[in-house]
């Protein structure tokens, strides 16, 4: 539940699944595993095992479990970048785009 000075428009789920991150870049395309900690309407937090640079567009895949549910593909962009240890970033995406 979010606390008083909490400003945020939606509300977050905790969640713990394996998610994709695309870079969004012809000449550095490629794909970083991740972990989704939280999901909300507008955006999620991700533990990556590297830096993203804030304002780059990914491209973010996040499977279910159920297969009668689609899978979360969504255009994001990289508004927070975070180190919380050694060889742990935490990433906060905002979405631009439902795909």
């Amino acid at each position: 539940m979010p606390q008083r000075n909490d400003h945020r428009h939606f509300y977050r789920m905790m969640v713990n699944a394996e998610v994709k991150l695309m870079i969004n870049d012809p000449e550095a395309a490629r794909v970083i595993d991740g972990v989704c900690r939280d999901l909300s309407a507008s955006g999620m937090a991700v533990e990556v095992d590297e830096p993203l640079e804030m304002g780059t567009l990914i491209r973010v895949r996040l499977e279910s479990p159920d297969a009668s549910v689609a899978p979360l593909d969504a255009t994001a962009k990289v508004m927070r970048c975070s180190q919380e240890n050694e060889d742990c970033y935490q990433l906060g995406l905002a979405f631009l785009e439902l795909n």
